[in-house]
């Protein structure tokens, strides 16, 4: 076997899974047969153990390379254990290995198991869809019969539920088998699977684990769905307001920072811009508890303890805010949202874990407005483009909870200003400045960047985003940048600029249309799209390009004016402004929403191809020997629109 017709040029491909998981021995079981194709195929010799955690441990390594001839070469080494997360209460490890003397040709095979601690209760999470084609795929489950209780009929039941996306045709068997002689009852699930292509890697598409094939099981002790999210509800928002406390705890800390005469929404914005400047060790380091022993704080169990440290996780700033706006006689409720970068809610998944990240909510003048305190440097009445058009778990009054949806901010509230003023030579060489100015969601981006790296960092970083975007050969060097700590204003970047910009022939110098869009590609190239259309957020994106050119030069085009729509849902408009040595070229990309179905792509592809090839429309100049008579700008324009015609 050297390819695989489904997925012609795969590195390699999976000729076998298998998942097993039994409940009386509190192990689950992997075995995995793989054939290395190609030379990229040699990287998957590297195998990378699931994560473990505190009550579970990866056990009965073993692995072997089989050569084409036959030759077997056992793994005799010992994986090496590193850890990929640690948090005050958990610390999660990985264990990787690499299988010896791989070869094209060469097929891999490993064994583990994960074993559970006694006591625990786990559901196995069943992933079908990999990175690599499947041949064939076997994934089987042995739950004690005390884990399945009556009325098991579908995805949702009272006992063990589950919830699949499945290749069509596949379907997850459940079987009762009753206690016979010493042996105990138990209740199988299995599912045998073949020939599953590779998980979809396209630009621009929603989080790949709400699409790939999948079954998710969990432990569902409510008859319904909406029981079991006001069940879970009212437990998770008991949980949140013993954090959280009465108002009265928090009353002396919000006196500090508001005064009588305030608004409600300056004191809103004084407790949100306290909040601020407390350590998010989300973005600095999580202390150690022999750290805190030694400063005299005590373990965190409330809000007030935040307040008292002036450090916490996200959530917990997040919690706390909740507390002083109630404190400072607000109404303001917590709410547990799903993160939209990694994950899309579903209410049919029975479980909390989908969960991901607090915000916060808050009546001001008789309306619920949405805040992200836990999210370091967001403005005030912004969110995160992450959790913004998603939905989650809300506090209502009285204890109870709700299902709820965040909202989705209007596109002008992030924007991109990229403004280019340059000066050519005859030879086509040019200098001048850059100004790129940020706001909303790319400020945001940006600054907590700078939360994780040092400023210098930050500005590489900027140097090398301008320099990916104008003519190669241009050099970009920063020399300000503006506001970089204060989140409530725009973010600014300003460069000096020098380089190669127009292409020289003969008797003309082509300059780029689109200074800022010149190495741009099409967005969607690919004809058809079995899967969505996603962008992170809505946004403006607004150019002006200026070039100043010696006035033995002479215009001959410019590109016409255009302008088209997306559904009402994007645009994009340009236009030039020919002068007698001088051209301005205006951009504006406009996008108001982030999804598009795959029965819309057609419309989304034709939008983007338009906007490809108006992008690369170029300025034509004459050259001083080519010439011959001058030009008006109303004639360059004409001609322009010529030679657009």
């Amino acid at each position: 076997m050297t390819s695989q017709p489904q997925v012609p040029g795969a590195a390699a491909v999976y000729l076998y899974r298998e998942q097993t998981t039994d409940d009386f021995m509190h192990v689950q079981s992997f075995y995995i047969r793989l054939k290395v194709l190609t030379e990229a195929g040699k990287e998957y010799a590297n195998i990378q153990l699931p994560l473990v955690t505190d009550i579970a441990n990866v056990t009965d390594v073993a692995g072997r390379t089989i050569h084409s001839d036959g030759t077997v070469v056992i793994f005799t080494g010992k994986p090496y254990e590193r850890v990929v997360e640690k948090t005050a209460d958990v610390r999660v490890r990985e264990k990787v290995f690499t299988l010896p003397d791989v070869e094209v040709g060469s097929i891999l095979e490993c064994r583990f198991k994960i074993r559970i601690d006694d006591g625990y209760v786990t559901s196995p999470e069943w992933f079908i869809q990999q990175n690599l084609f499947v041949r064939k795929g076997y994934f089987f489950w042995k739950a004690t019969d005390d884990e399945v209780l009556n009325g098991l009929t579908d995805a949702i039941s009272q006992g063990i539920a589950w919830s699949s996306v499945l290749p069509p045709g596949a379907a997850v068997k459940s079987t009762e088998v009753p206690a016979l002689g010493n042996s105990h009852a138990y209740h199988r699930f299995e599912l045998n699977v073949s020939d599953v292509p590779p998980e979809p890697k396209e630009e621009y598409m929603p989080p790949i684990h709400s699409f790939t094939y999948r079954v998710d099981f969990y432990h569902a002790f409510e008859r319904s769905q909406d029981e079991f999210w006001k069940t879970e509800g009212r437990a998770w928002a008991k949980s949140k307001e013993k954090f959280i406390g009465s108002p009265g705890n928090l009353a002396d800390a919000v006196s500090t920072l508001v005064a009588a005469g305030d608004s409600d929404t300056v004191k809103l914005q004084k407790i949100y811009a306290n909040i601020m400047t407390m350590d998010n060790t989300i973005y600095s380091r999580q202390h150690e508890a022999s750290e805190d022993k030694a400063r005299g704080l005590r373990e965190v169990k409330t809000a007030q303890d935040i307040w008292q440290r002036r450090s916490g996780v996200d959530d917990q700033l997040a919690d706390l805010f909740v507390g002083l706006a109630r404190a400072a006689g607000m109404k303001a409720y917590v709410m547990r949202v799903t993160d939209r970068d990694t994950n899309m809610f579903s209410p049919a998944w029975l479980t909390l874990d989908q969960l991901e990240d607090d915000i916060a909510i808050v009546v001001l003048d008789g309306k619920e407005q949405f805040f992200d305190p836990g999210q370091r440097d967001c403005p005030f009445g912004q969110m995160a483009w992450k959790h913004t058009a998603t939905s989650g778990l809300r506090e209502m009054d009285g204890g109870a909870t709700a299902v709820a949806n965040t909202p989705s901010p209007s596109y002008l509230q992030s924007q991109t200003q990229r403004i280019a003023d340059l000066t050519m030579d005859a030879d086509g060489t040019a200098h001048g400045t850059i100004k790129i100015t940020w706001m909303g969601s790319p400020a945001l981006a940006w600054r907590q960047q700078a939360l994780r790296r040092d400023e210098q960092a930050v500005k590489r970083s900027m140097r090398e985003w301008v320099e990916k975007r104008i003519p190669a050969g241009m050099k970009p060097e920063i020399t300000t940048v503006q506001n970089l700590d204060d989140y409530e204003k725009p973010l600014i970047a300003n460069f000096n600029v020098s380089g190669p910009l127009a292409t020289l022939t003969a008797k003309r110098l082509i300059l780029p249309g689109q200074f800022f869009e010149v190495n741009s590609k099409p967005l969607f190239p690919q004809p058809t799209r079995d899967i969505a259309v996603y962008f992170e957020h809505g946004a403006r994106i607004s150019d002006a390009m200026r070039v100043k050119f010696p006035a033995d030069m002479q215009i001959e085009s410019v590109p016409k004016e255009d302008t088209f729509t997306l559904q009402s849902l994007a645009s994009y408009h340009s236009r030039s402004e020919a002068q007698a040595t001088q051209v301005l070229m205006r951009r504006t990309y406009d996008l108001g929403t982030v999804f598009f179905l795959p029965k819309e792509y057609t419309d989304v592809k034709s939008f983007y191809d338009k906007v490809a090839v108006d992008d690369q429309k170029p300025v034509v100049l004459l050259n001083a020997s080519a010439a011959t008579a001058p030009a008006t700008p109303a004639a360059a324009a004409k001609a322009g629109d010529d030679k657009s015609n």
